[in-house]
């Protein structure tokens, strides 16, 4: 069995401190620690295309995993579906067994009752505005490509112009 440690540094400073976070899983017997920062996900879901039956994923919280219910839940099922599993630090919880089932069930009921919209907008660089409107994509269709608001793609526009 592999067993992966996954910390993720939030951008909002809440004082996270990441070597200390890989530390404390390397502690727990993890044989690999990975470490990001933003709200990409990239290592945690190449971590998640890696992982194999049998193996466990290791975070510190479980809010480390998703921006919302909806999003861990997609998490544990990848894991699911993988045969692998989760185990969770602090409060220490794991994906198998009867608390696995509790847990599921919880973020099931939490993803039902929470707003779809609850994702999180990210800044829209000026450069991918700019290429979408020479492409002669619409400002309403840039803000849903890139997930920010209208009202943020005509303000990049209009500052683009006055350049």
């Amino acid at each position: 069995m592999l067993r992966i440690g996954y910390v993720r540094v939030e951008d909002r400073g809440l004082g996270a401190d990441a070597a200390g976070q890989a530390a404390a899983l390397e502690a727990l017997s993890c044989h690999v620690v990975r470490a990001e920062d933003g709200e990409d996900f990239k290592v945690l879901n190449s971590i998640l295309d890696f992982l194999a039956k049998g193996d466990q994923l290791v975070v510190g919280r479980l809010e480390q995993l998703g921006p919302s219910s909806r999003g861990i839940l997609q998490v544990l099922e990848r894991l699911e579906a993988r045969g692998a599993s989760l185990q969770i630090v602090e409060p220490e919880l794991c994906s198998t067994g009867l608390g696995g089932k509790a847990l599921h069930a919880v973020l099931e009921a939490m993803a039902t009752v929470e707003p779809p919209s609850l994702r999180q907008r990210r800044p829209a660089p000026n450069q991918e505005i700019g290429a979408l409107r020479s492409a002669g994509v619409g400002p309403v269709e840039i803000a849903r490509r890139l997930g920010v608001s209208r009202m943020t793609v005509w303000r990049k526009l209009k500052a683009m112009q006055a350049c």
